[in-house]
């Protein structure tokens, strides 16, 4: 393995890193936002469902922007913006400066995640076997890191300017000089050729082919969406925890999250994607269903923790099992897929609510505990497209072997 792609591995891997600290900044410190710029509890579900929305058309405007130059150009200056809009943020003063800085946060992320994923995809398939899920590992240390400082600005009543400058400080110039060392696709013959065969850029991307990927993708965020949302709710309204202990819960998701990512290619890698991601819809669906039935916090903690060991599987490898669909065009597969996941987070929260509302909170764990295993019913798309050799025997294709799946 050569050194560029080792260090373009290292700045992706920090680029991911980046992206969960800036994201947990922003979605943990909610109520302090709500309170710095006087938004009403009727304006804020307005405010927060902008985001995503926007995050999907900054994706699908990055599909057509790679036509055009390489994804890691993208990233490279996407991911300043992110950056520098989360300190708007803490910096404004007035609705429209935070109606502003939420637009540019919300476009500048959905370019940010799908180009950070394609070049996921296309180190993958330089590297020949699984390393996805150690880019998402790298988000969720991110994460952990990102709430942990949220919660010393809170503990120590710091201003939001003040919380957000340290990190953007440290952040941003590491961000520039780590993006020298992205890598993007090796342009070989064999890609230009797939290339010609599916068409390049998105013109050979079959939305019937990509269907089954977009739903379980979008299940996937519903269940992540029902966890960082309602948690902490579930936890104190439902099974009687005290405040304290009802933070508990998604901070366990987020440590359960990153030991799945860290060990999860290796699973991978032994027992191959589909087995990986049947087991991790199943172990999700276990997680929903003991929060569902917890007679007390401690069970439903647990059931939480099995929440993250089973979600956390999911999400990269359908980035990866995309790449393998669609050799030729994998840069517009993943930006479309990619739009899925901002179609779960806007679905979970508001279905659960409405449930929890208009039911139980205690049923309403049960329609993404039902959802999520729907990907057992797709999982098979998950597999590298086997060729049919002389001796009888099914193998992955060389090209699908680049992507890291020849039963990884």
């Amino acid at each position: 393995m050569t050194d560029v792609l080792r260090r373009g591995r290292a700045s992706l891997a920090f680029s991911f890193f980046a992206q969960g600290v800036a994201f947990a900044l922003l979605v943990t410190r909610i109520p302090a936002i709500q309170d710095r710029y006087g938004i009403s509890d009727a304006l804020l579900p307005a405010f927060l469902a902008a985001v995503p929305i926007l995050a999907g058309v900054g994706s699908v405007c990055t599909e057509q922007l790679v036509k055009r130059v390489p994804p890691s150009h993208v990233l490279r200056w996407s991911q300043p913006v992110v950056l520098l809009a989360l300190l708007g943020v803490g910096a404004g003063d007035g609705l429209w400066a935070i109606g502003l800085s939420l637009a540019a946060f919300g476009l500048a992320v959905g370019s940010l995640d799908a180009s950070m994923n394609m070049l996921g995809v296309s180190l993958q398939h330089r590297y020949g076997r699984s390393i996805m899920l150690g880019f998402h590992a790298a988000f969720s240390l991110g994460g952990i890191v990102g709430a942990s400082l949220a919660w010393v600005g809170a503990h120590w009543d710091l201003a939001l300017f003040v919380s957000y400058l340290p990190v953007v400080v440290v952040l941003l110039p590491a961000a520039f000089v780590g993006s020298r060392w992205y890598v993007d696709g090796s342009g070989s013959e064999a890609e230009v050729k797939a290339q010609g065969e599916d068409g390049s850029g998105g013109g050979g991307v079959g939305f019937k082919l990509l269907l089954p990927l977009c739903l379980v993708m979008a299940v996937a965020y519903i269940g992540d969406s029902t966890v960082s949302n309602w948690s902490a709710k579930y936890l104190q309204d439902v099974l009687g925890s005290s405040e304290q202990l009802a933070t508990v819960p998604y901070n366990v998701y987020m440590v359960t999250t990153l030991i799945g990512r860290a060990v999860g290619d290796f699973g991978v890698r032994r027992f191959g994607a589909v087995m990986v991601v049947r087991a991790g819809a199943v172990v999700a669906a276990v997680g929903f269903a003991v929060v569902a039935g917890a007679p007390g916090a401690w069970v439903g903690m647990l059931g939480f923790t099995l929440l993250g060991f089973g979600l956390c599987v999911i999400v990269p490898q359908t980035f990866a099992a995309a790449g393998r669909l669609f050799p030729g065009a994998a840069d517009a597969a993943v930006a479309r897929l990619n739009i899925f996941n901002y179609v779960g987070f806007l679905i979970g929260s508001p279905l659960v609510g409405a449930l929890g509302d208009a039911w139980s909170y205690r049923g309403a764990m049960l329609v993404p505990m039902v959802l999520v295993l729907v990907t057992l019913v797709y999982a098979k798309s998950f597999a590298s497209e086997p060729s049919r050799y002389g001796d009888g025997h099914e193998r992955p294709r060389t090209a699908d072997v680049g992507r890291g799946s020849n039963g990884l």
